[in-house]
């Protein structure tokens, strides 16, 4: 029997799958995958919810977050209210996070960080799951997550040091890997160095890799394979094996059954 596969992030409301979301809705259920879709603001969230229902739950897992990149243009208020509004068909918090790369050009990072908390104090809240963006801030995100009690966490595209891992690890933090998997040693190397029942593997579609899948968008249903592949490759499990503890770390992140 195919087992069930989960992919912990992807932009499902990304204008660039605008055009044909019925089809990877369609793809996503012959190939038995169920995709966590990510938002980054209010209007992207609106977007999600719009789209995604009860006759979607069976392959599309629903999270909303404020993504650093907007945390200094978004209505922090008027996402609360959405979010409270309809919690009951939100699954977890994400994408949110830190990102001091995009202080140059979009505000401060104590807006970020006010952001950040407001995020953060909604998932102690509600106990949902949070998925996390940590580009270079790493180290003021463990020290963050220290002074709250949310549910499980999850820092996506890890891209942290082995010291990092391991605290990320001592905390009982997720981390998943990407499509670099394919063609990154470093990435192998922290992947051996996770916790095997701490680890999670995503796409983050629509991003593209110059290195691997040649500058596709990427995409639940054409790159989730190849990744646990690789990953199967890195850890010395067989494909099948990998699926199977992939699945009991994503029923656990989850905190329910998929």
């Amino acid at each position: 029997m195919q087992q069930l596969l989960f992919d912990a992030h992807i932009h499902l409301t990304d204008n660039e799958y605008s055009g044909y979301i019925q089809q990877i809705l369609k793809n996503l259920r012959v190939l038995k995958i169920n995709a966590c879709s990510v938002t980054v603001d209010h209007k992207t969230s609106l977007r999600s919810l719009e789209l995604f229902n009860n006759s979607t739950r069976d392959v599309v897992t629903q999270f909303i977050g404020i993504h650093p990149q907007f945390a200094e243009t978004e209505d922090i208020t008027k996402f609360i209210e959405l979010f409270k509004y309809n919690i009951g068909s939100i699954d977890g918090i994400g994408e949110i996070g830190l990102d001091n790369t995009y202080i140059e050009y979009n505000g401060s990072y104590q807006k970020q960080k006010e952001v950040f908390n407001t995020m953060l104090d909604l998932a102690e809240k509600t106990k949902k799951p949070v998925s996390i963006h940590s580009r270079r801030t790493l180290d003021d995100i463990l020290e963050t997550l220290k002074t709250y009690n949310t549910g499980n966490v999850l820092l996506h595209w890890f891209s942290g040091s082995k010291k990092q891992l391991k605290k990320s690890m001592d905390m009982g933090l997720y981390v998943s890997y990407g499509p670099v998997l394919v063609y990154s040693d470093e990435k192998k190397v922290l992947l051996k160095n996770t916790n095997i029942d701490r680890f999670l593997v995503e796409t983050d579609g629509p991003v593209k890799y110059s290195r691997c899948f040649k500058g596709l968008v990427s995409l639940s249903s054409s790159f989730l394979v190849s990744i646990i592949n690789c990953a199967a490759d890195a850890l010395g499990k067989t494909y099948h094996e990998t699926t199977d503890v992939i699945k009991r770390n994503s029923e656990a992140f989850l905190n329910k059954p998929m």
